[in-house]
């Protein structure tokens, strides 16, 4: 019998199953539409404050393994999902869903009706709620709903930001893709990486794995450095380019990010990917507004406005830039999203730097979008 309860700031409740681990999760609760990568989305820093719904129904039937996290660990508050599979199989499992979200102290429900949860969203917009596996009433726990601060004004990218600067995948052994045939090997065949082309510096707003590993197979040797890094820091290491991950929280809330970037635009080659693209937004000149219920999952569709070409996206924010507070004789909007029509990309008229709102890294989600690290790549070749 259900025993855990997810509330809603508008009076809501879901009965749930309790499963991971027990406790009290308070955060933005948001869906997600894709069908497989619940392991990379638990772990993807861009979810740090949030409470996540997966629509698709059974969950849990591949286990969990280490080499698809794409963090040091998961990130989301709390964890929901209609059905759990009773089973974990698969070669490369390591260990069960529950277990995993137990031992990274993330409680979870399932048996949530996620179809009604999704419409409700959909129709109101995100809401904060608060995820118990026990002890709360529900009365009490709509209460501590309605208390949490929310997601707007928010600085979460302090909280996953990196500590210290690093160099990423020194030795090589971190970016090299399997091959195609790796299935049928004891020992998985690695594909060569390219020579080392551009040394770039990556702020870490909350970075994924699969960005750092991607930017090295498109010849690009990466430094970390943490999202208060200064523009004169980042120019005394007088990298080729820039590059601005994704992240959590309120792009608007990280004032210190946009200040770093303005002593930066015209002087390096710039690239960003989701709230790096937020942040190079505001940097310009532009606003950020809060979206109703967010682009979250691996089909998204989205308008390349040069080509007329029309990719299926990874996505995962709840913020967009406004296209109207951009300066339109500096910025050109060169993406859009065909479903609500907001900015999915943007390019300087004059300089080179340019930004997309989606995850052309994928992890998980489709590929369409992954010519983006080469074009980096080639952007930086022509300002040598």
């Amino acid at each position: 019998m259900a025993k855990g309860l997810l509330a809603l700031e508008d009076g809501t409740i879901f009965p749930g199953e309790p499963y991971g681990a027990e406790g009290i999760a308070v955060g933005e609760v948001c869906f997600n539409t894709s069908m497989t990568g619940y392991q990379e989305i638990l772990t993807d820093p861009s979810y740090k404050g949030q409470i996540v719904a997966l629509t698709y129904p059974e969950i849990g039937n591949y286990g969990v393994n280490p080499e698809d996290v794409e963090s040091w660990r998961p990130h989301v508050s709390g964890f929901i999902t209609r059905e759990l599979s009773p089973v974990a199989s698969n070669w490369r499992s390591r260990q069960t869903l529950p277990d995993y979200l137990k031992e990274n102290s993330i409680p979870a429900l399932k048996g949530i009706d996620t179809r009604a949860l999704t419409k409700l969203l959909r129709v109101t917009g995100a809401m904060k709620g608060v995820l118990s596996t026990g002890g709360l009433t529900p009365e009490e726990a709509v209460t501590k709903a309605r208390g949490w601060r929310g997601m707007e004004g928010a600085d979460f990218v302090r909280d996953v930001t990196c500590r210290e600067a690093y160099d990423w995948d020194q030795q090589d052994e971190k970016s090299r893709k399997w091959l195609d045939d790796y299935v049928l090997e004891v020992e998985p065949k690695l594909r060569d990486l390219p020579t080392v082309r551009h040394r770039i510096v990556a702020f870490d707003l909350g970075l994924k794995y699969n960005i750092l590993r991607r930017l090295r197979q498109s010849g690009l040797q990466v430094k970390v450095v943490p999202a208060t890094t200064t523009a004169q820091e980042v120019l005394a290491l007088n990298p080729d380019g820039v590059f601005l991950s994704n992240g959590p929280g309120d792009p608007a809330a990280v004032t210190y990010v946009h200040e770093a970037l303005r002593g930066l635009i015209g002087k390096k080659p710039i690239f960003g990917i989701c709230m790096g693209h937020q942040v190079l937004g505001h940097a310009l000149g532009g606003k950020t507004f809060k979206l109703k219920f967010g682009h979250r999952g691996g089909n998204q569709p989205v308008k390349d406005l040069q080509t007329g070409k029309v990719s299926i996206t990874s996505q995962n924010h709840g913020f967009a830039v406004d296209p109207d507070s951009l300066p339109k004789d500096q910025v050109e909007v060169t993406h859009i999203n065909l479903n609500d029509g907001t900015c999915e990309g943007l390019r300087h008229r004059s300089l080179p730097i340019f930004s997309v709102q989606y995850h052309p890294e994928a992890s998980p989600g489709p590929h369409d979008a992954s010519y983006l690290f080469e074009e980096f790549s080639k952007v930086l070749d022509s300002q040598k």
